[in-house]
């Protein structure tokens, strides 16, 4: 088996937490990670749109299914901090892609930014995490 597909298999296995948002993973390497999650009514806030919150989660699995690929044997990874900007609503019935890139990938800290797009292709949020580099034997 190549590296490629080791990678690609340890991407396909995302967390519940994904699973029960809908976060469907699209494509992912090492440098680029993509996610499509559908809007739905369990995901919407009192204003029929996609809640912050349901962004949030969306784009920190991304950034940390990007961090995962890049870590060494025997590390983990956990968000250390994230910052949202919110552009614009995604409405019921849409779909959110989010498009994770690295900043930094450094020995200790990877920090990703994820771009949150609607159906219309126009960004309706930029999210910055930085993710810490753990010992998994911690």
């Amino acid at each position: 088996m190549n590296d490629d597909h080791h990678i690609r298999r340890d991407a396909e296995d995302q967390p519940e937490f994904a699973v029960h948002i809908g976060a469907r993973l699209v494509s992912a390497t090492p440098s680029r990670v993509e996610f499509e999650m559908p809007v739905t009514q369990a995901l919407a806030n009192r204003n029929g749109v996609l809640h912050g919150g349901a962004i949030m989660g969306l784009a920190d699995n991304a950034g940390g299914t990007g961090t995962f690929m890049n870590l060494p044997a025997g590390k983990s990874t956990t968000t250390l901090e994230s910052k949202t900007n919110f552009l614009r609503p995604i409405r019921l019935g849409d779909v959110a892609r989010a498009v994770s890139l690295p900043l930094h990938l450094g020995r200790t800290t990877q920090i990703w930014q994820t771009t949150i797009t609607r159906g219309d292709g126009k960004t309706a949020a930029i999210v910055t995490q930085t993710q810490m580099v753990i010992d998994w034997t911690d």
